[in-house]
């Protein structure tokens, strides 16, 4: 008889063993890391800027802003307020600037584009211009096998893969992490790269910052794959046999 329980003991453990933890713990042998990647974003097509420019002479300043656009909701006792319009970057990486005309700024850094600016309107328009640009529409989208897929909006300049994941809840137990999937579009072009985010390398490649509009896409590992072939009939199984493992250890007591 126990050899049988043994051998149930066995089948058990196989059916609901845990994954390697060198497969589920990021950044493996990461006690001296040191990241060598400068990033910064750059503007793309398609990017929303908030370009604001003002001077010690408010005046002179107003004409080289975008009118402002009031709004009010649908109660009367809403106050309207004001906000201020975006800058759309086209195709060819140009916005129209008030007074200035068409400004190249695709492929320029938000400090590249600012100090363009600020060049170009001190030829001759604002002596002493301050320049603000913002980007708007920063977003990154995960998907698979994380606790929150979804679209975030990202309010800095930076962010990288791991914090990526981190606003999406992390991964689940069944997400694969050394096989993520990123997708980014850079000048009309999109790429694919596979990461392992268990290995410390990555944070030395091009893909540990994250840029706007990029998708991170968790594949799930065969564990989940399996489960979801065999559908709940495994659950009930593996409680079966647990039953019948404690049943057959108390009966021989």
């Amino acid at each position: 008889m126990s050899k049988y329980i043994y051998l149930l003991l066995v089948v058990f453990t196989s059916l609901v063993s845990c994954t390697s933890p060198s497969k589920m713990v990021y950044l493996n042998q990461s006690s001296k890391i040191e990241s060598n990647v400068k990033f910064e974003t750059t503007l793309q097509p398609d990017d929303q800027l908030l370009i604001i420019v003002t001077s010690e002479n408010p005046e002179a300043a107003s004409p080289y802003n975008l009118k402002t656009i009031s709004y009010q909701g649908n109660s009367e006792n809403v106050i309207p307020q004001e906000r201020n319009q975006a800058y759309i970057v086209d195709q060819e990486g140009n916005i129209e600037f008030p007074m200035l005309g068409t400004i190249k700024v695709g492929g320029l850094t938000r400090i590249e584009a600012t100090n363009k600016i600020k060049e170009l309107l001190k030829n001759g328009h604002i002596s002493d211009p301050i320049v603000n640009v913002r980007l708007l529409n920063f977003k990154i989208s995960v998907l698979g096998e994380v606790a929150k897929p979804g679209v975030y909006q990202i309010s800095g300049e930076r962010i990288t893969l791991v914090e990526g994941l981190a606003l999406a809840g992390d991964l689940t137990i069944y997400g694969k992490r050394n096989n993520i999937l990123l997708i980014r579009e850079k000048n009309g072009v999109k790429t694919y790269e596979r990461i392992d985010i268990t290995k410390t390398d990555f944070i030395n490649s091009p893909n540990y910052y994250l840029s706007q509009n990029d998708v991170i896409y968790v594949e799930p590992n065969k564990t989940k794959i399996n489960s979801s072939a065999v559908g709940p009939n495994l659950t009930i199984g593996i409680s079966a046999l647990s039953l019948v493992v404690t049943i057959l250890a108390l009966t021989i007591k």
